[in-house]
């Protein structure tokens, strides 16, 4: 039985990691011009699989330039990952919707993909019977200020090239510049000539309104040596010689912003804007001192996330507010930039009730459709509940008048008569002692003002908010009055205790200075602070004579 299982064992392991494993495909661009190739690559992970895949449903749709296999091994968290890659080099045959087709490895099978080839210009150019000529083109010839207009460069050769290869920065007056992506290489035939392709894309952002010209690249590169040393008298560019050759100035005209775009709010060209929202946690069940963290993202088509203007804050009564910093990214896609924007704030119910959230509202122009629009999030009401885990001292003008009964009345009376005689006592006591010479102080049960203050400095001096909270409260139960009364007289410590709190809040804690806290309270007026009777010198105090 032991053997048996031995030998059952790697059988059912091999099971588990072919049921596991997949082959996924996907493809460098799903969008190209007549005469381009794509590459199309195949991955899997199942160390089981062996051989290659079976390309034979290409054929009717594709001419298959080339395959490669790449192998790689990678470890994440101690485990290691073995993944196998076939990259294919595809021709279309048809322009149109083309539809890669499943593919099939052992067991496994690959997902369809689709990718869209546009018919291109096929008039002959002269700069197409180049070895090596660049071209420039832009999606379009007139774009609003600020808004995206892609440039494209595509460097034909049909020679080999070596690696010195460069191009010119990119560099235009009064306008920003984002790269779209990594630099693409691909295949193309023009006039039955194979051509290698070396395409960049950049998103242009003009500045101001006019002309704008697109300034001429240039492209330098070395040819390979292929050819034998007698046919120098050949004609072209010699091999093995330095070659440069330059794109054509192209003008692109800059709209300003519509009269019609209201002037107090910010400026957002775009193709498409989303705004949305998400709670962390769900603000249905919602008492007096949660936390609710509330995250709103803008997403952008055709502007970068550093264009987008900051999100209305949540300033509404009986909420405190405590924001995050802005999480900005940008996503590279065919049709340029995606830009976002989350902002996060953590919210604080301060009472109970309904507290009514307003519409969050952003103002756009699509230039997609050239008209104004509005995105908004809708208002929205949370219900706050009491929180029984607090406890709120009843003001004393607040209590109810209640019947009392006469038990009750008498126990009134005996605790009337006892405290008024022991403040008689204590005043006679009082009396004597101010003839002593002097007194020592009765030892504390509990720590002394002076120590609860030390304990207040080295908190606040750490920047630690929790240690100085618990200090904090610790020192206010010895003071004659509130922490809250204090700060309502003093707005020095009122607006101390407020970052304290937003500290203990939100998630920028580690961030917090106590130093404005400790000097707060180190100033409240005198009057109403309680004085350590050994003062800074550490002596009993004298009793006047």
């Amino acid at each position: 039985m032991t053997r048996f299982t031995a030998l059952l064992l790697p059988l059912l392991i091999c099971s588990a990691i072919a049921d596991g494993a997949e082959l996924t495909a996907s493809v460098d661009r799903s969008r190209l011009n007549s005469g381009e190739t794509v590459e199309l690559t195949l991955e899997t992970s199942d160390v089981t699989q062996f051989g290659k895949p079976d390309l034979t449903p290409l054929e009717p749709l594709f001419e298959v330039r080339g395959t490669r296999q790449v192998n790689q091994l990678n470890t994440l968290n101690g485990d290691n990952r073995a993944t196998t890659r076939w990259i294919i080099t595809l021709l279309p045959k048809e322009n149109g919707s083309v539809v890669i087709p499943p593919l099939q490895m052992g067991d496994v099978q690959s997902q369809p993909i689709t990718v869209q080839v546009v018919e291109s210009d096929t008039r002959e150019d002269k700069n197409s019977l180049d070895p090596v000529f660049i071209e420039a083109s832009l999606d379009q010839s007139s774009v609003y200020v600020q808004a995206q207009a892609i440039l494209t460069l595509r460097i034909y050769h049909s020679v080999s090239l070596y690696d010195d290869s460069s191009l010119t920065p990119l560099q235009i007056a009064d306008a920003r510049i984002e790269q779209l992506g990594d630099t693409r290489t691909y295949e193309k035939d023009l006039n039955g000539v194979r051509h290698g392709v070396i395409e960049m894309r950049y998103a242009i952002y003009p500045q101001h309104s006019g002309l704008l010209t697109i300034t001429p690249q240039t492209f330098s590169a070395t040819l390979v040596d292929t050819q034998p040393a007698q046919d120098n008298n050949a004609q072209g560019p010699k091999p093995g010689k330095l070659m440069r050759v330059s794109s054509s100035a192209i003008p692109l005209t800059v709209k300003p912003k519509p009269l019609t775009y209201p002037v107090d709010a910010p400026w957002l060209p775009a193709r498409s804007l989303s705004l949305s929202e998400s709670w962390n946690p769900e603000p249905e069940h919602t008492q007096i001192g949660d936390s609710l963290t509330r995250s709103l993202t803008l997403k952008v088509e055709g502007l970068a996330s550093s264009q987008l203007p900051a999100l209305p804050a949540t300033d509404v009564n009986g909420l405190r507010r405590y924001p995050d910093q802005p999480v900005l990214s940008n996503q590279s896609t065919d049709r340029g930039l995606v830009g976002s924007r989350e902002e996060r704030e953590a919210l604080v119910p301060s009472r109970s009730g309904a507290i009514d959230l307003p519409t969050v509202d952003v103002v756009w122009w699509n230039t997609f459709e050239d008209h104004l629009e509005h995105s908004s999030l809708p208002a929205r009401t949370l219900q706050v509940a009491n929180n029984p885990s607090l406890q709120v001292d009843t003001p004393a003008g607040n209590l109810q008048p209640s019947v009392v009964d006469n038990d009750m009345l008498w126990w009134w009376k005996l605790s009337t008569l006892i405290l008024a005689c022991t403040t008689l006592l204590g005043f006679g006591l009082w009396w004597r002692a101010r003839w002593q010479p002097a007194v020592h102080r009765a030892a504390q049960t509990g720590p002394s003002p002076r120590t609860l203050m030390d304990d207040i400095k080295r908190a606040s001096q750490a920047n630690d908010p929790q240690a100085t909270r618990q200090a904090l409260d610790a020192w206010a139960r010895q003071q004659p009055e509130t922490l809250a009364d204090m700060a309502a007289r003093f707005v020095p410590l009122s607006d101390a205790l407020d970052g304290l709190n937003g500290a203990l809040y939100s998630e920028t804690g580690q961030h917090w200075q106590g130093e404005d806290l400790w000097r707060a309270i180190r100033t409240i007026p005198t009057a109403e602070r309680v004085h350590d009777p050994v003062g800074d010198s550490g002596l009993p105090p004298l009793y006047p004579k």
